[in-house]
């Protein structure tokens, strides 16, 4: 990104799915950006493009991060709870690095992830977010 620092992507679900738009326009640039993708997916049967994420976290620069929130494979070492405060700020970025946030899934995860960025620190301009699921009451 001309304008800032490094770029944290925060997914749910299908939410990886206008990420990774941004993931592979950062691939075919030959980018080097620092970049994060926290995903959490139920397991990791439904993981969208696992595969092509791992070929991609072996450039340079971007590291994924998966958070499993229903079943874990055996051996599993990776995270496996829903995405937190204490999540965010370990795989994330400081505040102070002033990343561009993107924020894409259901709008509970969306609605929480945005909160605990807010809550560290994080310039609210530099949020964006997009959300999926029932709405109204």
């Amino acid at each position: 990104m001309a304008h800032g620092g490094p770029l944290f992507l925060i997914a749910g679900g299908s939410g990886v799915v206008p990420l990774m738009a941004m993931l592979r326009h950062r691939a075919a640039l030959g980018s080097t950006l620092p970049t994060v993708l926290l995903y959490s997916s139920r397991s990791l049967e439904d993981v969208i493009y696992r595969e092509e994420l791992e070929r991609l976290a072996a450039g340079d620069g971007l590291t994924v991060v998966h958070t499993l929130t229903r079943a874990q494979p055996p051996g599993w070492t990776g995270l496996s709870r829903r995405i937190d405060r204490a999540m965010l700020e370990e795989v994330g970025f400081k505040a102070q690095a002033r990343p561009h946030v993107f924020i894409c899934g259901p709008t509970g995860l969306v609605e929480s992830a945005g909160q605990h960025l807010l809550d560290l620190g994080y310039d609210p301009s530099s949020i964006k977010t997009e959300r999926f699921g029932p709405s109204g009451g």
